[in-house]
């Protein structure tokens, strides 16, 4: 029988476990059960001690591990972690919860990638654990849930869900309404949409209300309500620790994690490979060398009338993007700055001075009659409307992407001085992409002919 804290480790039953079981001061020592479950439910493992858990401090990196390689190792094999999906680890798990919250509330800012990061692997995990369990278990454990979090999902309206539709966890495209009432069992379709459906064959009731509701909007709604309760008890332990100190395993806990992460940006993050051709490089220091005319020209100083836009809209998406992540285009894939550079230190020494410098030689100088276009430029990178970039107000604002050559020739036109490059390429980005790899080629080239 699953329990409600395997989905949710913040209920009730959760927090039962968790002041019955939990003992501070031995969450780094081996637990045979433990070890135990984790070789038992998963496939690859044995023989392997470095992917088998051995305490509770293992199993909190191994839960934030399993998803960060999801997302970024190529050769990732879920049955790896299949421990962490079966039921038998549930009262381990709703520990290691509850320590990890504590160890990263204490490491990072609630703001930070690694808070969302833990965030957003507990609604993977949530994702996983419910695609997992028989349907029949399955619909009543979701009910028994979601009627704990939200009281009554019989006369549940979309105010009651404000705070998720306000972050974008839930849009209200998502729900099906009537009246303000989000429709969530076949009685109430039915119901509701009786003048519709009446002459419909009920296969056709069925099929319809299973396509456009079923269970997966329950599971999204629980999903959801249970991430934003993650996050909430962040902001709550975060609060706390500002008056209490906090226990020296969970301060060690948050120091492994830190080192775990970073070993794992190192060997797994997607900004360490692809380019042009065939080698991967990773990323370098900027290099004037290889900045198309258009950049050239806007550093070099642009004059009022196209002034602000070259230097705010473009200039600064661009720096910052050959910098951090150049390949953002064949990635596809959204990202913050700090995943790239996590303690801004590459944003503040390398992007913003080059940035300051076009906005000092242009004409007239950028900041001298327009010293609001700092705080333009910082919102530009995604740090929302300040006046220095700050993890703790990253996301408040979006990572601006470079322009097209399409869009420069149309609003900045006098920026656009095409080259050879340029009529191979529809981004500056890209020319300065394809202008990197020609140049190590040439370099590896004359380096062999010299020999």
């Amino acid at each position: 029988m699953v329990i409600l804290s395997f989905i949710n480790p913040l209920s009730l039953e959760g927090q039962g476990i968790l002041s019955e079981k939990v003992d501070l001061n031995s969450i780094f020592n081996e637990n045979e059960e433990l070890i135990r479950i984790s070789e038992y439910f998963s496939e690859g493992i044995i023989g392997d001690e470095s992917k088998i858990p051995k305490n509770y401090g293992e199993l909190a990196l191994k839960r934030i591990e399993w998803f960060f390689r999801e997302k970024n190792d190529k050769n990732f094999k879920i049955n790896e972690y299949s421990y962490l999906f079966n039921e038998a680890i549930d009262e381990f798990d709703v520990i290691t919860f509850h320590l990890l919250a504590q160890a990263i509330a204490y490491k990072y800012n609630t703001n930070s990638r690694q808070s969302k990061l833990f965030t957003e692997s507990q609604n993977r995990i949530i994702e996983e654990r419910l695609a997992r369990i028989p349907t029949d278990i399955k619909e009543e454990l979701v009910d028994k849930i979601l009627n704990e979090l939200l009281y009554n999902i019989n006369t549940l309206k979309w105010t009651d869900l404000i705070d998720l539709i306000s972050s974008k966890k839930i849009f209200l495209t998502d729900l099906l309404l009537k009246d303000g009432e989000i429709i969530l069992n076949e009685d109430e379709f039915r119901e509701a949409f009786y003048e519709d459906i009446k002459d419909w064959p009920e296969r056709r009731i069925s099929m319809v209300y299973n396509k456009i509701v079923g269970y997966k909007i329950k599971e999204l709604i629980l999903t959801k309500v249970i991430v934003q309760n993650t996050e909430d008890y962040l902001e709550n332990i975060k609060e706390k620790l500002a008056m209490i100190e906090i226990h020296p395993a969970i301060k060690s806990l948050g120091d492994e994690l830190e080192n775990h992460l970073d070993k794992l940006n190192e060997k797994y993050s997607i900004f360490h490979s692809g380019g042009f051709g065939e080698e991967s490089y990773e990323l370098a220091k900027l290099s004037k060398e290889a900045f198309p005319p258009c950049v050239l020209k806007t550093i070099d100083g642009v004059k009022s009338g196209n002034r602000n836009d070259a230097i705010v809209l473009f200039l600064t998406s661009f720096i910052s993007y050959a910098r951090l992540n150049p390949q953002v285009f064949r990635l596809n894939q959204a990202i913050n700055i700090s995943d790239v550079d996590p303690d801004l230190k590459i944003t503040f020494n390398e992007i913003l001075p080059l940035i300051n410098e076009a906005a000092a030689n242009a004409v007239p100088p950028l900041f001298e009659d327009q010293p609001q276009e700092k705080i333009n430029i910082i919102s530009k990178l995604g740090f929302g409307m300040h006046s220095e970039p700050k993890l703790e107000n990253e996301g408040e604002t979006k990572w601006y992407t470079p322009m097209s050559c399409e869009k420069i020739k149309l609003h900045l036109g006098n920026l656009c001085k095409e080259d050879k490059i340029c009529k191979k390429i529809g981004n500056p980005l890209s020319y300065y992409s394809l202008r990197q790899w020609q140049i190590k080629k040439d370099n590896k080239k004359e380096l062999n002919n010299s020999k």
